[in-house]
């Protein structure tokens, strides 16, 4: 019984804290303050939201219309295409809670991964209508698509930079400070990690040579 009625508010936890994912995306300011301040945001519908935001790429690519969406299947690799959402996102988490000690901001890892996958709530929520959208519109209707989908970038890129305001607690102007100094943060990342596996992608290389000369004068 008790079990029962525990299994049975954390559903209704969770629910909570996912429809909470609407007020943000309506009252960003308010919503995403609230979010981690007053812990009205969950890890689990922070995850649900990500995955519904790959899932609306994976049937983006499957299920829109040939006129807005070519796809060349024989050259796409899904795991990178995936990636394509999953390491920028690392990546912005990393940098951006790594220069808080700098901008003395206020948030922690998971609150700033909880923030940034609440943000992205507008893109499966426009997206997933846009995918049936395309296979009833004509070409002379596409713009009415492309600003659509525009507007669902653009909607979460603005609601992420609001998450960070709030959770952070910055003014506007040093929020866009922050940003641009967090993407400064992932090009050297990038830059790190692309020294990182070219180090080691020309020492195993040097090893295997060894091996082989080993082996040739044996």
């Amino acid at each position: 019984m008790f079990a029962a009625l525990k299994k049975k508010e954390t559903y209704s936890h969770y629910f909570a804290t996912l429809k909470f994912a609407l007020y943000c995306i309506t009252h960003p300011l308010d919503g995403f303050w609230d979010l981690t301040h007053e812990r009205r945001g969950s890890m689990a519908a922070a995850n649900t939201i990500l995955i519904l935001t790959l899932l609306a790429r994976i049937m983006k690519l499957q299920f829109t219309s040939f006129i807005f969406n070519k796809v060349y299947w024989p050259e796409l690799n899904i795991f990178l295409y995936l990636a394509s959402v999953l390491f920028p996102l690392a990546l912005w988490c990393v940098g951006n809670w790594g220069l808080t000690t700098l901008f003395d901001g206020k948030g922690k890892l998971g609150q700033i991964y909880m923030a940034t996958c609440y943000g992205m709530t507008p893109y499966p929520l426009i997206q997933f209508p846009l995918i049936l959208f395309s296979n009833v519109v004509t070409v002379d209707e596409a713009e009415f698509y492309s600003v659509m989908s525009a507007i669902s970038l653009v909607w979460a890129a603005l609601l992420i930079l609001a998450a960070m305001m709030q959770i952070h607690e910055y003014s506007l102007s040093k929020t866009v400070g922050f940003t641009v100094g967090t993407g400064l943060a992932m090009l050297v990342m990038v830059f790190i990690l692309l020294l990182f596996f070219s180090m080691i992608s020309s020492g195993v290389a040097y090893f295997v040579s060894v091996a082989r000369e080993i082996l040739f004068r044996m």
